[in-house]
């Protein structure tokens, strides 16, 4: 695609790497057909293509509306688009270079304006969003449905193993997930327990950084990136840390990036680069231990191949390009995985887009549950605290992260 970028742009590292982008899109379409938005409002601006052509416009400095900033809103950014596509687009990093300059040019008013800023603030302080938690679970009944859905009950977290062995790992525990689902973080440190790794929650960590970022504070983001950096460097340093895991796949994506986000920053650049290279899916370190796993669930008792139905998040299968894995290890542990159809399209969670964009998530969400459910599963499972509350919140059948899964095996808790 041929650009002439505008002076206020040109020069810049965002420039740059959103020219080089543009370029390498070949206008053919392909990501029309795996773009959730575009296939349920048929709009070619709400699809990956017609959301391009905007941000060039942009960058080419024409003029931008709110039509403008509506459409990207619109993109779930669940990199779908990506995975399609023949010639690499980066489209996730295009998408974030749109919505930062289009934010500037056209400000958000009154109550849009304050839930977005209300999201930055509350969800990434986790002590904060824990409060806040508790004081939801008192007074649910009375929340608006939408805030209701994203107030789930408490599930006990269980034993945490004291680290007793030399190979250690540190796990991020984020903002949400220790208010709403602290079982996830614990069943990963009995798992990675029994196979010969001791798991650590480092102090002084947060947020990952993706609330704020993908809300268009993208300075507040990299900040909280640093914060983590500065957490975990000293452990890094000394040689006791082998891998930073991830249980939450969103987290993941973000943690991940952390060398290209930081990449300007001469006093962050190496150590992001680093902690980046360091960080796995936590189904990458228990698929890398599968021999280990499987001897040890050969002397459990023999349990009923429970059905389970396993939604792969976007930021598992787009965004970190683990597919099949999870799969595997559910299979290898005894349990009987169900045929999910369209299994690349987004469940509508992608962070704070559910209650920002509540109809489309919605409808996201109970094509998303038909299509688990159409095997009869018992279980449904998934990899990321979003996509765990969003789901929950359309069905009876009973929702959880696929680590607690292998520990019920492994260790016999109770689901």
């Amino acid at each position: 695609m041929q650009t002439q970028l505008a002076d206020f742009i040109k020069d810049t590292p965002e420039g740059r790497e959103a020219e080089a982008i543009l370029r390498s899109c070949v206008h053919c379409g392909f990501c029309t057909a795996t773009c959730p938005t575009y296939q349920l409002l048929g709009d070619e601006l709400d699809g990956p293509r017609g959301r391009i052509y905007l941000i060039k416009q942009l960058l080419e400095g024409h003029d931008v509306t709110e039509k403008t900033r509506l459409h990207l809103d619109r993109c779930l950014t669940c990199r779908a688009c990506e995975t399609t596509c023949p010639s690499g687009v980066q489209y996730g990093r295009l998408a974030d270079i749109g919505r930062h300059l289009v934010e500037a040019r056209v400000p958000r008013r009154g109550a849009e304006r304050a839930k977005r800023w209300a999201l930055r603030e509350l969800v990434p302080r986790a002590s904060l969003f824990g409060a806040a938690m508790k004081a939801g679970r008192l007074v649910r009944p009375l929340l608006p449905r939408a805030l209701q859905e994203k107030v789930p009950d408490v599930r006990r977290a269980g034993p945490w193993p004291v680290a007793r062995h030399a190979r250690r790992m540190i796990a991020l525990a984020g903002c949400a997930q220790p208010a709403m689902a602290p079982s996830i973080n614990a069943a990963t440190a009995r798992v990675l327990d029994a196979l010969g790794v001791s798991l650590v929650e480092q102090p002084g960590t947060g947020c990952c950084g993706a609330v704020r970022y993908h809300l268009n504070d993208q300075e507040g983001g990299r900040d909280e990136a640093r914060r983590n950096i500065d957490a975990w460097w000293p452990a890094i340093e000394r040689g006791e840390i082998e891998a930073i895991v991830m249980t939450a796949s969103g987290c993941g994506v973000q943690v991940r990036d952390y060398g290209h986000l930081l990449a300007q920053d001469a006093a962050y650049a190496a150590r992001a680069a680093r902690i980046a290279a360091m960080t796995r899916d936590v189904s990458e370190i228990v698929a890398a231990e599968a021999g280990r796993l499987e001897t040890l669930l050969q002397k459990r008792e023999p349990r009923e191949a429970v059905a389970v139905a396993f939604q792969s998040p976007c930021t598992l299968q787009h965004g970190l390009k683990i597919r099949g894995v999870v799969e595997s290890l559910l299979a290898a542990a005894g349990y009987r995985l169900t045929p999910v159809r369209d299994s690349h399209l987004c469940c509508g969670s992608a962070g704070t887009y559910s209650l920002l964009q509540p109809e489309l998530s919605h409808r996201l969400r109970d094509d998303k549950l038909a299509a688990l459910g159409a095997g009869g599963p018992a279980l449904i499972a998934s990899a990321n605290i979003g996509c765990i509350t969003h789901l929950q919140a359309g069905t009876q059948t009973p929702v959880r992260h696929w680590i607690e899964l292998i520990d019920s095996r492994l260790n016999g808790t109770v689901l």
